[in-house]
């Protein structure tokens, strides 16, 4: 894979006697993983190993000019789905779905920095709407609500608005969801959906956001399937103590399905994770509760019909998880470096109402276990906060001079990068 490094050209404009700087960045990055998990469907124990998030990004700001892209090739590494008890989402079922190979390709304008910033993307990439994807944050393994407190790989429109600590974004998209990791969105859908976002950035690194979503359609390409409204409302907090960093995440999310512009089904999500990092080393911690809509599966029993064959699930199921990982010291290498974890989970999944399934039934019990291992590999630019865009993403350096520039974030949990 073709890796930039930070590239930074000053310019003379002698009409002016100002100066605008161009920066390029860019890296790739993928983590070997090997899990095993008790408990999957018919009781079964499996053990597996695959390459998981492999990836190159790039970022380019050139004066009002951004761009900013995400080439995944899950399609090529995991096809059956990367393993993971209670995740869900474009017919997979306790397993993670590869997203697209075109995860974010987006291009913008932004204002200069000042006591009033805007700025306006668009391409496919991340609607305004939840928590960081959860890529960067500190375990590999995808938390359930995935599905209910982001969306993601859209064709969208974004507009923010930034005055002080407060961030004001707005956005129209489609609603589809991907098909398939190479199946592009309709283009004819584009603009039945919209969504808001604000933050509050508040002192020693805080950050409380409230979404609200519109979803026409998602599972349903055609357009005819159950619509969704969806809410959302996180706390995080990045900082640095010394020689300790820190992170922490407080999130609930509920996505309800509309028949008709009736409410049918709510579901919901409780999430709290936290990380500590000393140098490369550090501990993460998380626990979630999150709903579940169990449909039909096929053959293969970790896939279920998609679009699903009408109107009705087979039931609610809540997955509770309770995680912890410990980053290890890793290896540097000129720009690259190798960084080796393991994280544990212990999961358990109970039947919320009557329904036709029973998840003790089905998997021969209601309490499993996840033990993974892996080795994060990058090259080049850490990835930065995937999801927001623009002045929404950005704060200002301001150290004076020609190379000044704003930036997007960094994670603040560096050893699980």
């Amino acid at each position: 894979m073709l890796v930039m490094t930070l590239l930074v050209i000053s310019v003379a404009d002698p009409s002016s006697a100002q100066e605008s700087a161009i920066a390029l960045s860019g890296g790739a990055s993928a983590i070997a993983l090997l899990t095993n998990a008790t408990g999957t469907p018919q009781n079964r124990t499996l053990t597996e190993a695959y390459l998981t998030q492999p990836m190159a990004s790039a970022d380019l700001r050139a004066g009002w000019f951004r761009a900013t892209g995400i080439l995944n090739f899950e399609g090529l590494t995991l096809r059956r789905g990367e393993l993971d008890l209670g995740e869900w989402g474009e017919g997979y079922v306790d397993r993670r779905h590869p997203h697209a190979y075109i995860h974010e390709l987006m291009i913008g304008a932004q204002s200069p920095s000042g006591p009033l910033a805007a700025s306006v993307y668009a391409g496919r990439g991340f609607v305004p709407f939840g928590s960081d994807d959860p890529m960067v944050r500190p375990f590999a393994s995808y938390p359930v609500d995935h599905h209910l407190a982001q969306i993601l790989e859209r064709l969208v429109v974004v507009a923010a608005l930034r005055g002080g600590p407060i961030v004001a974004e707005a956005a129209t998209f489609n609603g589809d969801e991907p098909v398939d990791p190479s199946t592009p969105p309709l283009a004819r859908r584009f603009g039945d959906s919209w969504s808001l976002r604000g933050t509050l950035f508040g002192p020693a690194g805080t950050e409380l956001a409230a979404s609200y979503a519109n979803v026409k359609s998602p599972e349903f390409r055609e357009g005819q399937g159950l619509d969704q409204r969806k809410t959302q409302l996180d706390l995080r907090v990045t900082g640095t103590s010394g020689p300790f960093t820190r992170y922490a995440l407080l999130e609930a999310a509920r996505t309800t399905d509309i028949d008709r512009g009736r409410p049918f089904y709510a579901f919901d999500a409780f999430l709290g994770e936290a990380a500590v990092c000393r140098g490369d080393i550090g501990i993460a911690a998380r626990w979630e509760q999150s709903d579940r809509p169990e449909e039909e599966r096929l053959l293969d029993l970790f896939r279920s019909a998609r679009p699903a064959t009408d109107l009705s699930i087979l039931g609610v199921t809540q997955w509770t998880t309770l995680s912890a990982a410990i980053s290890l010291p890793r290896l540097d290498m000129a720009e690259a470096h190798a960084a080796p974890f393991i994280e544990v989970a212990r999961i358990t999944a109970d039947r919320t109402t009557a329904a036709v399934f029973d998840p003790v039934q089905f998997y021969g019990t209601r309490s499993m276990w996840r033990l993974s291992a892996g080795v994060r590999f990058g090259i080049g630019h850490e990835h930065d906060r995937v999801g927001r865009y623009g002045v929404a993403a950005g704060t200002a350096v301001s150290s004076p001079g020609p190379a000044a520039h704003e930036h997007r974030s960094t994670p603040s949990h560096h050893c699980f990068s």
